[in-house]
């Protein structure tokens, strides 16, 4: 074979270096691929496990956001007034979002219309742009305006749009272009954020438009059935809570024998009224029977918030003070009373009950309205560092803080004990004496018995006469710790029952195997001092007793009050000066019917606990006339002076205060007033501020002289006692008892907030009641629709 025939292969040998060329190259293609899967399936590990990853960040974060997130609602704590301190919707769960709406909804925008707006620019709000634009808030701590509907019902995909995100978080504070721009370009397209917010509050507010309502569409009969119902509970409810009763029985069980005041109520209704009987028992469905406590508190609660409007309505934008007291209820807890004094449109001065805490805010009262403040006296309201009446006093110098006037005429007698020994001896005394008379049922019937044939013996003699209302069947009275008003009330007893006191203590002495302190109380009665510190404290307690029930009255001003008080001040410089010789002889007349001996004026004796060997000797004269009867009227004269005096230059301060009365410009308008009062013959029967507040309205002179009636107002605002929260706290006693001592605050505030405004409450609209109430719930069923008007062509 040749070189060249060599060269070339055969055809078999071409064929299988073909087929074996073609394995290697499907090997090499296969390895590719299984190594392309291996890259792929390690890229799909990868992505998985990131996949994985992000969605358990994401996850976490939902988590963590949703741990974030408000899931329990408590009105007072979360519905806040001033717009620019609230709570995004969205911080809440969605569970609670349509109970903080409607909470809202309730309320309504928050608009201080009284409010001195601070400028910007040269440029302020106006609050002329409130009735304008009902949407429209302003925010008082930030100065900024906000869309009431836009923070309730904005949607986060059109947070880009004009004016959506401003007027919802930031606020909006170009009050130059408010009116022109601003306002109208927020509220001005029709499908714009604002109006479909706004349609969205609409149909929110009407129950009628749900889905669940169209589901479940109920008749006009069922409807009207369920009115019945709603009104007759809400009749019940406000008779309980008029008469302070409670609603709730042991046993509300269908056998039980009582069943509490509002379920026996109902009872006695339906056997009555077969219009109600058939509400509630035939045509009644088990989610609307009117009768759970759930709806006897709702039904409380709207009487409460309709009450709120009145009075909120009725302050507006008047100047105003406060009257704050505390004290603990039957369940050993501290309430806070709070109550609101002011001069409404007709010039009378009006106390109003807000709550038992803290709720200017509630009512959308401004501290910079705030002009008055008055408390009890103790350290943690009137203290000058730390107090409530100097952290007040820091966010508003006016606010001038009045110490209660009928506390400090306590203190002024309180301070006879204290400078004479002699008087804490003698009340030491007379509690002995009550408590050691009375302090049992036999001894009182004792004394009871003594007393009705000591009256009879003197009708019989003709001492005494009688009449209707005359000689009552009486007892002795303790003398209170905090009260010295009761002290009177106990010496009037004491005096008008001696025979009787004394005869009782004697037979107690008698009758007592063991010796007893009765005899010896007996001797300190039927002595000289006894009786001269008993008649000289009658005349001081009975002076100051009239001050004290005048300041007590509610409408009772600063400036009266201060004319009182310097009436007292002159009877007990009237007293001091010329009352020894006619109480000298009162007594020694007494001690004389009553065979009480009476000591020689001259005799020498010690002074009050001292002894015979120091040598210091006065006579009796000098004893009772200078250190008992010229002591204590003197300690009561200096101590008034001290305080009222104080209270006095304070006022002086508070007056020039006032800056936004030009002091230079006040004189010419009160000169002309004066005449014009001397000339008016319908102020001629003006004797005080309050009748000439209210005559001044009367007659329009408020307009014609408004700094005068400013002036006026300022003095009749001004607290003089915190008497109205006592009452309040007597009527918390009443409402709050020891078989109702575990109701909530908010329960018992509803409740003493309609027992203590009567007046408002009988006044409500009973169809208002009704709307609020439907309206503080999403209800099973709805009320009646109004009647439409008749047309007239």
């Amino acid at each position: 074979m040749s070189v060249g025939s060599r060269s070339r292969p055969s055809t078999h040998e071409s064929q299988i270096g073909v087929a074996v060329e073609s394995e290697e190259i499907h090997q090499e293609l296969v390895s590719q691929v299984e190594s392309t899967h291996a890259e792929v399936r390690t890229l799909v590990r990868t992505e998985h496990a990131q996949a994985q990853t992000g969605q358990a960040e994401t996850q976490d974060e939902e988590e963590s956001a949703s741990t974030d997130l408000i899931r329990e609602f408590d009105a007072d704590l979360h519905i806040i007034v001033d717009p620019g301190c609230r709570i995004a919707i969205d911080r809440f769960h969605p569970n609670i979002r349509d109970e903080v709406k409607r909470a809202y909804l309730l309320k309504g925008p928050t608009q201080p219309r009284g409010h001195a707006f601070p400028k910007k620019n040269r440029r302020c709000f106006r609050a002329a742009w409130f009735d304008d634009y009902d949407w429209l808030e302003y925010s008082v701590l930030k100065g900024v305006a906000y869309c009431f509907y836009c923070f309730l019902f904005r949607r986060e995909a059109e947070h880009e749009k004009f004016g959506h995100d401003v007027f919802s978080k930031t606020g909006y504070d170009n009050w130059k272009n408010a009116a022109n721009r601003g306002f109208p370009e927020h509220c001005r397209a029709v499908y714009g954020c604002h109006n479909k917010a706004r349609k969205c509050a609409d149909d929110f507010s009407n129950q009628r438009t749900s889905i669940s309502r169209k589901i479940e569409s109920n008749t006009i009969d069922y409807e009207k059935r369920y009115k019945v119902r709603v009104t007759a509970a809400l009749d019940i409810a406000r008779f309980l809570i008029a008469q302070g009763h409670a609603f709730r029985g042991h046993d509300e069980s269908a056998t039980s024998l009582n069943k509490g005041n509002f379920l026996e109520m109902l009872d006695w209704y339906k056997k009555r009224n077969n219009e109600v009987r058939a509400a509630f028992d035939d045509w009644c469905p088990k989610n609307a029977k009117m009768t759970s406590p759930e709806i006897q508190k709702a039904l409380t609660e709207s009487c409460a918030k309709e009450i709120s409007k009145v009075i909120k309505d009725e302050i507006g934008d008047n100047l105003f003070s406060v009257l704050i007291d505390e004290s603990r209820d039957i369940s050993i807890a501290e309430q806070m009373v709070v109550i609101v004094r002011f001069v409404n449109k007709d010039g009378m001065v009006v106390e109003r009950f807000l709550g038992l805490k803290h709720m200017l805010a509630k009512y959308g009262l401004s501290i910079a309205r705030l002009r008055g403040q008055g408390y009890d006296g103790a350290s943690n309201m009137r203290g000058e560092f730390n107090g409530l009446q100097k952290q007040i006093r820091d966010e508003n110098p006016y606010a001038f803080y009045v110490h209660c006037f009928a506390h400090q005429l306590q203190l002024v007698i309180v301070s006879v004990t204290s400078s004479c020994s002699s008087f804490d001896d003698f009340f030491n005394y007379v509690s002995l004496i009550v408590t050691s008379a009375s302090s049992s049922c036999k001894r009182k019937d004792k004394l009871n018995a003594t007393h009705q044939e000591e009256i009879l013996k003197k009708l019989e003699t003709g001492e005494i006469f009688s009449g209707k209302g005359k000689h009552q069947r009486t007892n002795l009275v303790r003398p209170g710790e905090t009260r010295w008003g009761s002290h009177l009330t106990t010496l009037a007893r004491i005096e008008t029952m001696w025979n009787s006191v004394v005869k009782v203590l004697s037979m107690i002495h008698e009758d007592e195997r063991n010796t007893s302190r009765a005899g010896g109380l007996v001797r300190k009665m039927e002595s000289f001092s006894f009786v001269l510190n008993m008649k000289l404290m009658l005349k001081v307690l009975r002076i100051t007793n009239e001050l004290s029930q005048l300041l007590q009255r509610k409408d009772q001003n600063i400036v009266q009050a201060m004319s009182l008080l310097v009436d007292v001040k002159t009877r007990l410089m009237s007293l001091r000066n010329e009352g020894w010789e006619p109480l000298l002889h009162e007594v020694k007349s007494f001690c004389t019917k009553k065979k009480i001996p009476i000591p020689n004026m001259d005799d020498s004796i010690p002074r009050w606990r001292r002894s015979r060997l120091d040598g210091n000797l006065i006579t009796q004269e000098h004893h009772y006339r200078v250190d008992t009867f010229l002591a204590a009227i003197d300690a009561i004269i200096t101590e008034m002076d001290h305080r009222f005096n104080e209270v006095s230059s304070e006022l002086l301060v508070f007056f020039s205060y006032f800056s936004d009365l030009d002091r230079s410009n006040i004189r010419d308008p009160l000169e002309k007033f004066i005449l014009h009062r001397r000339r008016v013959e319908q102020f001629k029967a003006c004797h005080d501020f309050g009748s000439l507040a209210i005559q001044m309205v009367k007659s329009e002179r408020d307009i014609a002289f408004p700094i005068v009636y400013h002036l006026i107002k300022l003095g009749l605002l001004l607290p003089v006692a915190t008497a109205t929260v006592e009452r309040a706290f007597s009527a918390m006693n009443i409402i709050k008892t020891y078989l109702r001592n575990k109701m909530s605050d908010e329960w018992l505030n509803d409740l003493i907030l309609c027992y203590i405004e009567k007046e408002i409450f009988r006044g409500l609209d009973e169809s208002e009641v009704r709307k609020t109430f439907q309206a503080s719930k999403n209800r099973a069923i709805d009320l009646p629709r109004p009647p439409r008007r008749p047309r007239h062509d």
